[in-house]
């Protein structure tokens, strides 16, 4: 003798119950079969909303009911044959009828007694086993109905009824001792008490029922047939990487299921646990996949110690705290009394080895009625000031980490609470049991998302870091920068352990967000279709979208767009920009900003603010943090003048070789920020910082080059035509450095304290001399570098350097989140 059960989404339509009575055929071929099926799916829930609107004189009651009606005599007429269709539903139309009475009744009374509600939910099982069995009759099949109150006997806890189990196990045995059917269909979760009223077994009943009959006949194994395919590591609707688990213990399976699994409920596991009986949890609707077994064994495990991760949303925590506590005898047993005469369940609890406080989590419903009560309770020791009244906190969710071998292994919650610290998710409270099997926090609501799928990605994903990029700016650093990331995405997988993702794209007109990444091929018509752009809306929506590893990528050059980068970091959002503006605005920002990235684990880099992609800024970094010092610095740093000068002689005029880095994409969208020497100022000025120094922007001496008519140019095309008429101004600058064999370069230097950058004419042993193209040099004297400098050198400006120097920060993220 087997036995399956199917739940309510394997019996929701025709469709779904002919799966399941393909199973069903398969499985009696060679043995006689037991079925406890669910109501048809969702049904319990319409009866619920129809009962409750009954009660409260809601006539909607009456279109719950027409949903309900229609629902089952469709089913009939889909799936009985015409010729036994009458008998069939009349008897459908008969317990129909019945419940009508039930809720006009409720109408008339306007009230709805546990003891009533239990009666009209028992419907929802009684009408589809009985369905169900005339259907495989109707095949000729050989099939019984069992009605589930024959067998199941309950006291009169309505809603929750506790089993008479000697009693029940007695009559389960002698009713399927005497009738041997091929197929028996029985109702889950429907009972009966004693004095023959209908009771329910509470949420997961009809697993309950299927469990309770197993253990009851010694099977060999219950099969619990769902929409899913077995237990998964996660909530499968909310971690899309989640999958199904093999094998768990039983214990790993309380776990998981008391914390939220929604595939299972926790009484389930109780009769069938004694008894050793495997439970397998499989797929109605991919019959072949392997599914899940919880058995007794613990499952060997190569390295993951950790199981599950599982949840329970609407919580509410409550903190109870005061001098009064301490030490004093009885005082949890006065409150765990509290909540048992009001028949409240604690699902969390941890006290401070202090006995200060104590803090306990309960259904969020149940918090008004919980603070109630324990006012009423210990109100003359807050009368007394001995004890605070209750504090209620409410927007809550437990995210519990699983795993049978997690007590033989060490840093479990090291990593799981830096993996939720990085991403700012703050815990509320933790518990551990002494098994050490789970590990339990509450969090806020709106961070289970993301909580679930950053310690999905840290305990299962191999050491995959999901990085969300949210990219302002898509010029032609942008573009560039879009295109690498398609071109190395399959690198990064494989040999970084990386899955890049673009969520959010923004000009200055536009932005669109696509929270399961954008297609790359398809950027540019997405964000033509996409929604007007603002700052404020920009940052919202990577708010609400509350994704792990979120990036904000800064490709303009727009200091309104530098001045928000607190909003991201104070959001843990990290920030990677090549925008100088943040960096080099007043002091302090910048300290600020650096202060509020290490505050909230946001990562905030700007390697490409200065050398764009060359490593200047990650190789400051590393000699400050080895302890050396820095004293001198002298530097090549734009890119664009370097360009220019190297092409103007006597053949290209100065205007002519602006025009040219400026159409080669060297220069700012303004170029006067280059020839003014601004950009320069702002890159020297991060050098200094960088090296430990304070310093403002007005305190780096600029030796301009450019006449002042120049200077004061209101557009790119008054620009040109101003230089075009200093010709000769720009010319003697240049036959000045050719007669004595030196050449014009832009110079930036610190050194004692003073800053300050100009065009300099460069002898020909000098190092800059020989600086070619677009490339910058950097030149760092240090404590350890005295008399040979450290020298970086290279490519300095362009789309493509620029664009792999924003790519090689955002690796770095991820490296770190590894």
């Amino acid at each position: 003798m087997k036995i399956v059960k199917f739940g309510g989404s394997s019996v929701s339509n025709a469709e779904n119950i002919l799966r399941c009575i393909q199973i069903i055929k398969d499985k009696s071929i060679n043995d006689s079969i037991l079925v406890v099926v669910s109501a048809f799916g969702d049904m319990t829930d319409y009866l619920l909303d129809a009962a409750k609107s009954a009660s409260v004189k809601d006539e909607k009651y009456l279109q719950v009911f027409n949903q309900i009606e229609n629902h089952h005599i469709q089913i009939v007429k889909s799936l009985i044959p015409t010729s036994k269709q009458a008998s069939v539903l009349s008897q459908v139309i008969l317990k129909l009828n019945e419940l009508e009475v039930l809720l006009n009744g409720c109408s008339l009374l306007g009230e709805l007694s546990k003891k009533t509600e239990d009666l009209i939910l028992s419907y929802g099982e009684r009408l589809s086993a009985y369905i169900l069995s005339e259907v495989i009759k109707a095949e000729g099949a050989d099939c019984q109905l069992v009605d589930s109150r024959d067998i199941l006997k309950t006291d009169e806890h309505f809603g929750k009824a506790i089993v008479n189990f000697t009693l029940s196990n007695s009559l389960i045995r002698s009713f399927f001792r005497e009738n041997n059917h091929k197929v028996s269909i029985i109702p889950g979760f429907v009972a009966e008490s004693e004095s023959k009223q209908i009771t329910t077994l509470g949420r997961g009943g009809s697993d309950y029922t299927a469990a309770i009959i197993a253990a009851a006949l010694d099977m060999e194994s219950l099969e619990i047939w769902t929409d899913v395919s077995g237990i998964f590591t996660a909530d499968p609707k909310l971690v899309k990487q989640a999958r199904t688990i093999k094998s768990l213990s039983f214990q790993e399976a309380m776990e998981l299921s008391h914390f939220g699994a929604k595939v299972l409920y926790s009484p389930t596991l109780q009769p069938i646990l004694a008894k050793n009986i495997p439970l397998y949890v499989k797929n109605t609707f991919e019959p072949e996949a392997a599914g899940t077994i919880i058995h007794h064994t613990i499952p060997r495990i190569n390295g993951n110690a950790v199981r599950g991760i599982s949840n329970i949303d609407h919580v509410a925590l409550i903190t109870l705290e005061g001098p009064g506590m301490v030490g004093v005898t009885g005082f949890s047993e006065r409150l765990f009394e509290v909540f048992s005469k009001a028949e409240i369940n604690i699902i969390f609890i941890t006290q401070a080895s202090s006995e200060y406080s104590i803090c306990f989590a309960i259904e969020e419903v149940e918090a008004e009625r919980a603070e109630k009560k324990i006012n009423e309770e210990f109100h003359l020791e807050m009368t007394e000031q001995k004890i605070k009244p209750a504090i209620i906190e409410k927007d809550l969710s437990i995210i519990a980490v699983v795993g049978e071998n997690m007590k033989n292994h060490q840093g479990i919650s090291g990593k799981m609470f830096s993996a939720l610290g990085r991403n700012n998710i703050n815990i509320r409270a933790i518990a551990q049991g002494a098994s050490e099997r789970n590990i339990s926090t509450i969090i806020a609501q709106k961070n289970v998302r993301k909580a679930l799928n950053t310690l999905h990605e840290a305990f299962f994903e191999e050491d995959v870091v999901q990085l969300n990029l949210f990219i302002m700016g898509v010029g032609n650093v942008g573009s560039r920068f879009l295109e690498q990331i398609d071109k190395q995405r399959e690198y990064l997988f494989k040999y970084l352990k990386l899955n890049v993702r673009v969520i959010g794209l923004a000009n200055s007109r536009t932005m669109f967000f696509n929270e399961e990444g954008i297609v790359h091929s398809q950027w540019k018509e997405s964000l033509d279709e996409g929604e007007k752009c603002s700052l404020d809306g920009f940052i919202e929506r990577i708010r609400q979208l509350n994704l792990r590893n979120s990036v904000f990528v800064d490709m303009t050059a727009s200091e309104e767009v530098a001045r928000s980068y607190a909003s991201y970091l104070y959001n843990s959002i990290g920030v990677v920009t090549c925008n100088k503006i943040a960096c080099a605005s007043d002091y302090d920002f910048y300290k600020r900003l650096k202060d509020l990235s290490r505050k909230y684990h946001a990562p905030f880099l700007f390697e490409t603010s200065v050398g764009a992609g060359l490593p200047v800024i990650d190789t400051l970094k590393n000699l400050i943090a080895s302890g050396d010092r820095i004293h001198k610095i002298e530097a090549v740093l734009s890119g664009s003048l370097n360009f220019i000068f190297n092409h103007f002689d006597d053949t290209t005029s100065f205007d002519e070789a602006v025009e040219m880095a400026q159409v080669g994409g060297y220069t700012e969208p303004n170029p006067l920020i280059d020839l003014s020497g601004i950009d320069v100022q702002r890159k020297l000025m991060i050098l200094v910082r960088e090296s430990g120094y304070k310093i403002e922007f007005h305190e780096v001496e600029n030796g301009g080059f450019l006449p002042e008519s120049c200077l004061k140019a209101k557009s790119t095309k008054e620009l040109y035509q101003l230089l075009k008429e200093n010709r000769s101004h720009f010319d003697a600058l240049y036959y000045a450095a050719s007669k004595v064999g030196g050449k014009l370069k832009f110079v930036a230097s610190f050194e004692q304290g003073v800053a300050r950058v100009g065009l300099q004419i460069i002898p020909s042993d000098h190092d800059f001399y020989h600086l070619e193209g677009k490339d910058n040099i950097i030149l760092f004297y240090t404590d350890r570098y005295c008399e040979q400098p450290l020298v970086v050198k290279g490519a300095g400006a362009g789309a493509s350097v620029t664009a792999s120097g924003i790519f090689a920060d955002v690796i770095r993220i991820g490296n770190k989140n590894i």
